[in-house]
């Protein structure tokens, strides 16, 4: 195996060792290191959360320790140049002595966008970037849309038949998928700094919209966001109960009905209205990105994922489709709305991943002409 072909397999691992972050970090990125000394791994590490905690490279170096002089470093994103809430990466690297330092992805953050790789080459450390940068962008897709536009990447997360419906016609909906399906949706809710919903959903099934895997059940609790442009939920659902935060998006419409009926300490916000009167969803966006939120995990319904597919405020859809036909004109499909007409103006998707789930399937896919 060549020097590139080895920082290829090596870089895999350092993936591997960032998706340990996954639920933990935002609004930091995901990061993963590991350090090589004649050809075998001497250090691991992977930046696990909360700020100030010590940094991927920090940690693969110091599990490494004099193993590190004159060693290699693969790491899955550019390694920081400021002074934050730790001292810089680049620092700790040339402190350690390391001799060369391969590099998946620049970091789009403007403290740092480039400014690492350029300190460690003209230290004399040989760096090597873009190595499976793709998928290090894929990974920290919230972080790098949050710091470079301050609005989130958005999520449509929607489970179906077969024929693309998300219930029966009596409105009956669980479960149509497997446990294993819904699992791994729960450790999509882990992904997201918000949960949305539409007022519609909370009134159909009364969601609690918490993120509940074993795997991750130190993560966060998502702030969950009930969009209510009419001002019509019920003070009483899931969703107001004490387990996660809960905001209201309404608008200037909506907002005394919900004055007057929330319970004390559930925010709302009050977001422009689009054309329809609904709550605009580039709007809602703003608002919270303001709130430092990266990661949108958009669950339904079928009204609000039109509103945000149709304002091309999609940027990923992971779609659970089980073997099952309903059937049915009145049954419930995944979007309504008017929809896309002539149907060369239909929404071009690019499928990134179709896997097996129990006895379901996952879809993955980006949307064109995203944000």
């Amino acid at each position: 195996m060549d020097a590139h072909d080895a920082d290829v397999t090596h870089m895999r691992e350092a993936l591997a060792l960032a998706e340990h972050g996954w639920g933990h970090v935002s609004p930091n990125p995901m990061v993963g290191a590991v350090v090589l000394a004649a050809g075998q791994v001497v250090g691991r590490g992977w930046y696990e959360g909360p700020s100030g905690a010590p940094h991927a490279e920090v940690r693969a170096l110091r599990e490494a320790g004099d193993r590190a002089r004159g060693a290699t470093v693969v790491c899955t994103l550019e390694p920081c140049n400021h002074h934050g809430a730790t001292p810089p990466c680049t620092e700790a690297l040339l402190d350690a002595g390391v001799a060369r330092v391969v590099v998946a992805a620049t970091d789009p953050n403007p403290l740092v966008d480039g400014s690492g790789i350029a300190r460690l080459r003209a230290a004399g450390v040989d760096v090597r970037d873009g190595v499976l940068a793709d998928e290090s962008h894929r990974l920290n897709a919230a972080f790098d849309r949050h710091v470079t536009t301050g609005t989130p990447f958005v999520i449509w997360k929607v489970a179906t038949s077969l024929d693309g419906k998300t219930a029966a016609r009596d409105g009956s909906s669980r479960w149509i998928t497997s446990d294993a399906a819904r699992l791994d949706a729960h450790r999509l809710r882990a992904w997201a700094d918000a949960i949305v919903v539409g007022a519609g959903t909370v009134a159909a099934d009364d969601p609690a919209l918490t993120a509940r895997h074993p795997e991750l059940a130190s993560a966060w609790a998502p702030l969950r966001v009930v969009v209510d442009a009419a001002g019509a939920v019920s003070a009483g659902a899931r969703v107001f109960d004490d387990d996660a935060p809960t905001l209201v998006a309404t608008t200037v419409a909506g907002e005394p009905a919900l004055a007057r009926a929330l319970p004390s300490g559930v925010e709302v916000a009050v977001c422009a209205a689009d054309a329809t009167g609904g709550v605009s969803p580039y709007a809602l966006l703003e608002e919270l990105g303001k709130r430092d939120v990266q990661g949108v995990l958009l669950e339904g319904g079928a009204t609000l994922a039109w509103s945000f597919l149709r304002d091309a405020a999609v940027d990923r859809i992971v779609q659970y489709v089980a073997p099952r036909i309903v059937g049915g004109a009145h049954a419930p499909s995944a979007v309504m709305g008017e929809g896309f007409a002539p149907i060369d103006t239909a929404m071009n998707l690019s499928f990134v991943r179709v896997d097996p789930i129990g006895p379901d399937i996952r879809m993955e896919a980006d949307v064109h002409g995203h944000r």
